[in-house]
């Protein structure tokens, strides 16, 4: 990349604010363009929170509480969020334009061919160990911090596309949003030497300095303002993501008690007003507007995954209840129903090792679930079977085959 040389402020421009930051004009390669140089948050002025803001963002606490109290209703809530963060990292990982689906995934993680380029799950699966890897690090203890972020950041990239874009390094060459080089590029984040003086003033920032700031502002405002930095070479949409989450689910906040909020789907059937209220941050300072945004949608996902919760406790107890009516049988078909709660695809001899029972005992209770109509054979085969528990599976789906698009 050619040496690049700032030059003077871009004009001041009627109607644009610098209330975000400031445009600075550069120079490289015989062309020129404007890096952006993000003010440390909160904003300032500070938020203006009328009437109608304060409702969104009550509305929005309330919705992340019943689906935080729903959880309570799971016969085995670690068996759903197994099944639920695969569903939100299919989802992410589809927004950066890779094409595997739940079913891809859940088939690789068995073991099984998936019929899709490899590459594209092997990334999702990145994604879920890098989640994961969040997630425990701050049960143990781990603030939320930087140095979490970089270590999230080079699983996210580890072995498959990107790993040769720095994992778990913020970026040392200038980057950019749209277009082919920064001289056309939709935007431009800061350039290098002010990478680690913003990122690290937003690190303050999540910690309450310099000052306190209600959890889900500081979600939004945070979201936005790393999506901004940009920091790291490739990644920074599903870190920026998931730091919402991280946010939410963090033993100084704590809104919720396991990670069930996503805004992936949300942020995917609205990606180009996404684009256009981060955009309108940078340019216009307007940050009320970008949080209605970001609150509405907390409202509508909250919402949703409420719903496909209750809809699955209604299953499984339904279904649980039809296990019960094989008398004998029901002792081994109920341990393998409990399984398919979990994985919700499994095979003979997975199933026989991780419940220590014969593999001619596993294949009876499989039939037994499978005359009930719980869980659907899918291959046709005689040998090496794979079972589905497709009606789960169709809840869990449900806004993941238009997000590929």
């Amino acid at each position: 990349m050619a040496a690049e040389r700032q030059t003077a402020r871009a004009p001041k421009v009627p109607g644009v604010s610098d209330r975000a930051g400031t445009f600075i004009r550069r120079s490289a390669g015989g062309e020129t363009y404007f890096t952006f140089r993000p003010k440390p948050l909160p904003p300032d002025p500070p938020l203006e929170i009328d009437v109608e803001l304060q409702d969104l963002l009550d509305t929005a606490n309330q919705a992340l509480g019943r689906l935080d109290g729903v959880t309570l209703l799971l016969p085995n809530p670690d068996q759903f969020l197994y099944s639920y963060i695969r569903k939100e990292a299919v989802l992410s990982s589809q927004i950066e334009g890779t094409q595997s689906s739940l079913s891809d995934l859940l088939l690789f993680e068995h073991d099984v061919a998936s019929g899709v380029p490899l590459e594209d799950v092997r990334e999702t699966s990145n994604y879920i160990a890098a989640m994961s890897h969040g997630l425990k690090r701050m049960e143990e203890g781990f603030p939320l911090s930087l140095r979490l972020l970089r270590e999230i950041h080079e699983l996210l990239l580890s072995g498959g596309r990107g790993g040769e874009r720095a994992p778990g390094e913020f970026r040392r060459t200038q980057n950019w949003i749209g277009g082919t080089r920064p001289g056309n590029a939709r935007y431009v984040p800061p350039p290098v030497h002010e990478v680690l003086p913003s990122i690290g003033a937003l690190e303050k920032f999540l910690h309450d300095d310099p000052v306190r700031t209600p959890v889900l502002v500081k979600a939004a405002l945070a979201h936005a303002q790393f999506e901004t930095i940009h920091p790291f070479l490739d990644g920074n949409g599903r870190i920026g993501r998931l730091l919402v989450t991280l946010l939410l689910c963090s033993e100084k906040h704590r809104v919720l008690s396991r990670p069930l909020l996503y805004l992936s789907l949300y942020l995917k059937r609205n990606r180009e007003e996404y684009y256009t209220r981060l955009q309108r941050v940078r340019t216009h300072g307007e940050w009320e507007e970008w949080l209605s945004f970001f609150l509405d949608g907390v409202i509508e996902v909250s919402r949703s995954a409420t719903e496909a919760t209750q809809r699955i406790v209604s299953l499984v107890g339904s279904d649980r209840q039809k296990v019960l009516t094989l008398g004998r049988a029901a002792g081994s078909a109920s341990r393998l129903y409990d399984l398919a709660v979990g994985d919700v695809v499994f095979t003979i001899p997975q199933a026989s090792r991780h419940l220590g029972l014969s593999g001619v005992s596993v294949g009876k209770a499989a039939r037994h679930l499978e005359e009930l109509g719980i869980v659907r054979e899918v291959t046709g085969r005689t040998r090496n079977k794979l079972y589905v528990y497709s009606d789960y599976l169709e809840i869990l789906q449900e806004g993941t085959e238009d997000a590929a698009g």
